[in-house]
């Protein structure tokens, strides 16, 4: 197998009210990224002209319809629209939210038939994307329903990564959806992508506590007694490296997140907040366990500062590379393993 030269990445530009287009135009204003993928910005070409002319940006595009046509070397722009599109910075609209998910849905549909290689995903406004048509909390839940896998929030940088046992559910629910069933599906699949996405051979994962302090032997809380424990002890049987429960409360304070290749927490805020503490700015949003590839940064919308020029495109800019590795990775992993004297040298 030959790996792919350069590799074409789409982006869905996400809510235009918000800083995604300032962010995309600030990444690719810089010419040497070219050299490691072409980007093909799912929009249209009136609305990154106007984006272009508001944020005083140089950048160049090139028009296209379909993937096939994107040229190397450039940035081309994909027409999803042909209309002209009123963007008001900073403020939410239904009629926004349409656009956004015009362009994620194609991006993703492409992504699908592997038009393009990598998808990254620009902020959107979980609100008003929604529509009888897209009833999902997010980019993940849709394209664990178009891509095959089961999809999984998994927040990465190069010395931290948590993923989630539960995501975009209310703390009142929690508990209720961890299961012996769950806990074995989201350690499974991180520990796949950690071999196969990142090239760790052999992981080694840290699992945060239900309750507070694991729940004290169940005087504050029995799920971590009555499920978590004993599921962990069973996978450990299996000869997975996962250790824990931990008491989260003192878990990242203490460094001891360092000693570990990925994290798991129970729930959406017992992970991001920590992580987005120690890694804001310079995280990415990936979700594993797909057969595509998409990665987003790790932040939102940003109303309050869209339009004004200031936003910071570091994120972004992480989570292109971060993309391209993953899809560097997966090729080198399935080139190694189709080659069955390779296979054998890596058994013994």
């Amino acid at each position: 197998m030959r790996i792919k030269e350069k590799i074409l990445v789409g982006i869905s530009i996400g809510d235009l009210n918000g800083i995604g287009g300032e962010i995309v135009l600030k990444t690719f204003e810089d010419n040497r990224i070219l050299d490691f993928c072409t980007p093909i910005i799912y929009a249209s070409n009136k609305t990154i002209a106007f984006l272009k002319a508001h944020f005083k940006s140089e950048i160049s595009f090139n028009g296209i319809h379909k993937p096939e046509q994107a040229v190397h070397g450039k940035v081309n722009v994909l027409n999803v629209w042909k209309e002209n599109v009123t963007i008001n910075f900073g403020s939410e609209d239904m009629k926004i939210g349409e656009y956004a998910v015009k362009s994620f849905k194609l991006a993703t549909n492409d992504l699908k038939n592997k038009k393009i290689d990598v998808l990254l995903t620009s902020p959107i406004n979980k609100h008003n994307i929604q529509s009888e048509s897209f009833n999902f909390p997010g980019h993940t839940d849709y394209l664990s329903k178009e891509l095959e896998g089961e999809g999984l929030m998994f927040m990465v940088t190069d010395v931290l990564k948590v993923g989630l046992l539960t995501d975009h559910v209310p703390v009142s629910e929690v508990s209720s959806k961890i299961t012996k069933e769950l806990i074995t599906s989201k350690i499974d699949t991180i520990n796949r992508t950690l071999k196969i996405d990142f090239g760790i051979r052999k992981p080694k994962i840290a699992i945060l506590g239900i309750n507070p302090h694991t729940g004290d032997n169940g005087v504050i809380g029995t799920e971590d007694d009555d499920i978590l424990k004993p599921t962990l002890i069973e996978i450990r049987e299996t000869g997975k490296l996962v250790f824990g429960p931990y008491s989260a409360d003192s878990f990242f304070g203490s460094n001891n997140y360092k000693n570990f290749d990925a994290i798991i927490a129970a729930y959406h805020d017992q992970g991001l907040i920590p992580f987005k503490t120690l890694s804001f700015g310079q995280g990415v949003n990936f979700t594993a366990g797909l057969s595509g590839v998409r990665t987003s940064p790790d932040h939102g919308t940003a109303y309050e500062i869209a339009g004004k020029g200031l936003a910071d495109n570091s994120s972004f800019k992480e989570a292109l590379f971060t993309g391209i590795q993953i899809f560097k990775n997966r090729e080198e992993f399935d080139r190694i393993t189709s080659n069955p004297l390779k296979k054998q040298r890596q058994k013994i």
